[in-house]
């Protein structure tokens, strides 16, 4: 299986998702592409202070490149709507610093209303990333496990045209699960011929929620994805296997639409795994599976549900 390699340059770089999109790698399934990715906002270096320039990723193009940097779309071949993309996500390395953001948005504006944050100053924590010990520390010492993964993987819809980058669909794209560490393997729903993967949005650690609107934020040294598809497999939404158990994804308005999306997927794998009635496997999901907040900022809210692996 040949190993591929993917560079933050401009004919790998765009903010949306869209079928229209020319592929900047075309690949074999099994084959693995390692990425060198900058961090969400398109940022090539530390944040200084709140409000102070820093040098980001340029030209940029106003349309395409509205959204989250995204690196690819990568085709594999012999891809077609109707059958499933494995992404099995081998290794994720950090640079040795990331930021954390608040202030105002438009996405999470009710939240911080609500929250009593409303106006206030934006502020910015700048860290330290040690890949060794797997810390972070910030500026004022504080100190976090780091726990990485891609923010950002998915595919876009059948419908032509440009798709924002912001919110996660069924097809993946800005989930923020940060269950999806290495040793994980992600399975995507495909919509469009060769699939058109894009990854980015690189976090070192995040909360469940990631309830200021940002994680640790950082662009990443290496990641190394392989690909595999699967004919035989029809899934509906996200879903993954990872080290702590099987994991579906629900995406909507509210949380009450994006739990009844993630639990709606999860009972399909719990029927299927087990050989049992739908009313069994929501029994054995009220037991065994908890639902959890997978993130409130991205317009779209996120609900992940996780079935353990010693289950």
């Amino acid at each position: 299986m040949a190993l591929h390699h993917i560079e933050p340059e401009r004919a790998t770089l765009h903010g949306r998702f869209s079928r229209d999109l020319a592929p900047a790698l075309v690949i074999d399934s099994g084959d693995t592409v390692r990425y060198r990715t900058l961090d969400v906002t398109w940022g090539m270096e530390q944040h200084g202070a709140p409000g102070q320039p820093r040098k980001k990723f340029e030209p940029r193009r106003a349309e395409l490149d509205d959204g989250p940097a995204l690196h690819g779309p990568v085709a594999v071949r012999g891809t077609k709507p109707g059958m499933t993309l494995a992404i099995h996500i081998d290794v994720v390395q950090p640079v040795s610093w990331g930021w954390t953001w608040v202030g105002p948005s438009p996405f999470d504006a009710a939240l911080k209303e609500a929250l009593g944050v409303a106006g206030a100053p934006e502020i910015v924590l700048r860290w330290r990333l040690d890949t060794e010990t797997m810390t972070g520390v910030s500026e004022h010492g504080h100190t976090v496990a780091l726990r990485p993964f891609l923010g950002t993987m998915g595919m876009p819809p059948a419908e032509p045209g440009l798709h924002a980058g912001w919110p996660p669909r069924r097809t993946g794209g800005n989930m923020d699960c940060k269950e999806l560490v290495a040793g994980s393997t992600l399975y995507l729903p495909v919509a469009v011929p060769g699939g058109l993967v894009s990854v980015g949005d690189g976090h070192a650690a995040q909360g469940d929620g990631e309830v200021g609107g940002s994680a640790i934020e950082c662009p990443m040294e290496r990641v190394d994805l392989r690909f595999v598809v699967h004919d035989d497999l029809c899934i509906e939404a996200p879903r993954a296997h990872t080290p702590n158990g099987w994991v579906t994804l629900g995406f909507g308005e509210t949380l009450e639409a994006a739990t009844a999306m993630a639990l709606g997927e999860m009972l399909d794998l719990i029927e299927s795994a087990f050989a049992v009635p739908r009313t069994e496997a929501l029994a054995l999901a009220s037991v065994a599976v908890d639902t959890r907040i997978t993130q409130l900022v991205n317009g779209i809210v996120g609900v992940h549900a996780v079935l353990p692996a010693e289950f």
